[in-house]
């Protein structure tokens, strides 16, 4: 069934393959992203040109996950052109790598407000849409960063993602009375195919950077090249990413796995969500609170 789909951070990486994916699916998406007046101009107009040429309803709006106004005007226009919105995939974030005791406090605040406060702005947005419609999907782009094995110089990245965690379990049980599900794909490193890394920030004190470079001679670099030698050659792509979001949106309402983890490298992740899924279930029983975990018909 053809859904309206709202992807945050859909200029690039996997928020641009989600879209892309959702769109030849049969959803109408909206790719959303900052600035599409002026800066992203000509991603709006690349992804205008695919839509047309590919004959499938993938739309951009504005929005910037910084500004409330941003999303509820987001939002707004969404639901006057289509009449409901049924899925929010929650995409938009950034990556820094480097010493975490070079980041200024400014710079990690800066990092939570994109990467964890945008999530909420948005939430705030839709959720009255959905509360109404008595149905909707939430839907998290997680990372294996919160599960499994990780490397030094990307603390202030985990950090955020370790938050996000936090508001969506506990959402995820505050929601699902209303009949909005949640569900989490959670991607592991991908050293290639999206603008991640590339795209990740650096701490603006350099000096500190460079103490830190001089006793560890690289690591972080060493790092990621290590990363990349242990993805397999025959391993899922990012594609698989937005495949494994398509599959999620596509099974019907109360029936989508609330975990779906893909993870080129084996980080770890997957082990620990085997015991981390079987503790949140075991315990909402123990509370009397399990049916929280599956959203009541809308």
């Amino acid at each position: 069934m053809s859904q309206v789909v709202l992807v945050t951070g859909a200029s690039s990486g996997f928020g641009n393959l989600i879209a892309r994916t959702l769109a030849r699916g049969g959803h109408t998406v909206y790719a959303s992203m900052r600035d599409t007046a002026g800066r992203n101009a000509p991603r709006v107009a690349e992804v205008r040109a695919w839509a047309e040429e590919s004959g499938v309803d993938l739309r951009t709006v504005e929005l910037d996950v910084l500004s409330q106004v941003s999303a509820d005007a987001a939002v707004r226009q969404i639901v006057n052109e289509c009449g409901r919105l049924d899925v929010v995939v929650h995409n938009a974030g950034h990556l820094t790598v480097g010493p975490t005791e070079a980041f200024s406090t400014e710079e990690i605040a800066g990092l939570f407000d994109t990467n964890v406060l945008g999530t909420h702005r948005v939430n705030r947005a839709a959720l009255p849409v959905m509360r109404d419609q008595g149905q909707g999907l939430l839907l998290w782009i997680s990372s294996t960063t919160v599960f499994g094995g990780y490397p030094p110089f990307m603390g202030a990245y985990a950090a955020t993602k370790a938050a996000v965690e936090g508001l969506l379990r506990t959402l995820a049980m505050e929601v699902s009375r209303f009949g909005i599900e949640t569900a989490t794909v959670v991607p592991g490193a991908f050293t290639a195919g999206t603008e991640h890394f590339p795209h990740a920030s650096h701490p603006a004190d350099s000096s500190l950077a460079v103490v830190y470079d001089g006793r560890y001679d690289g690591l972080d670099a060493q790092v990621g090249r290590r990363l990349a030698e242990l993805t397999p050659a025959d391993a899922p792509t990012a594609q698989a990413v937005a495949d494994a979001v398509a599959s999620v949106v596509a099974t019907p309402h109360g029936q989508r796995p609330f975990r779906t983890l893909v993870d080129p490298v084996g980080d770890g992740a997957a082990e620990v969500l085997e015991v981390t899924e079987r503790v949140r279930v075991d315990f909402a029983k123990r509370l009397g609170i399990d049916d929280l975990w599956h959203p009541s018909a809308g």
